[in-house]
C-alpha cells in the first residue's frame, strides 16, 4: 500500500504542481482560460486558486502535514466544481470528481513515509 500512496502522491504534486504553475504564470492553455472565463473566475481568483493548488502540492509531501495538504486539495476541487455548477457546467463539474476522491483515497491511504 505505501507504493500505492506514494504514486497517488506523485500524481497529486504533479497535477498541483502544472495547475498553480500555469494559472500563476499566465500560461493556460486557451481551453483553461476559456473555462475559467466561463466560470466567472477573474485573474485575482485564479491567482488566489493557483497559490492554493502550490501549497497544496508542498504540503502534501512532507508527513507532518499531509493531512492538511489533502484537505486544502479537497477544498480546490470543491471550489471549482461549485463554480463549475454556478455557471450551469455539470460536465466540468463531474469531470472533477475523481480528482475529489484522490485526496479522500490519499488519506485514507496515509503518507508512506510517516510513523505510525
Amino acid at each position: 500500500m505505501k507504493i500505492v500512496s506514494a504514486i497517488l502522491i506523485l500524481v497529486t504534486v504533479y497535477l498541483n504542481l502544472k495547475h498553480g504553475w500555469s494559472g500563476l504564470s499566465g500560461r493556460m492553455s486557451e481551453a483553461e482560460a476559456k473555462l475559467m472565463a466561463d466560470m466567472g473566475l477573474d485573474q485575482t481568483m485564479v491567482t488566489v486558486i493557483s497559490v492554493m493548488g502550490l501549497a497544496t502540492a508542498v504540503l502534501t509531501l512532507i508527513p507532518g502535514t499531509f493531512f492538511a495538504g489533502n484537505i486544502l486539495n479537497a477544498i480546490g476541487i470543491l471550489l471549482v466544481m461549485s463554480f463549475a455548477l454556478r455557471a450551469g457546467n455539470v460536465k466540468v463539474a463531474l469531470s472533477e470528481i475523481p480528482f475529489l476522491l484522490l485526496p479522500l483515497v490519499l488519506i485514507w491511504l496515509g503518507h508512506p513515509l510517516a510513523k505510525k
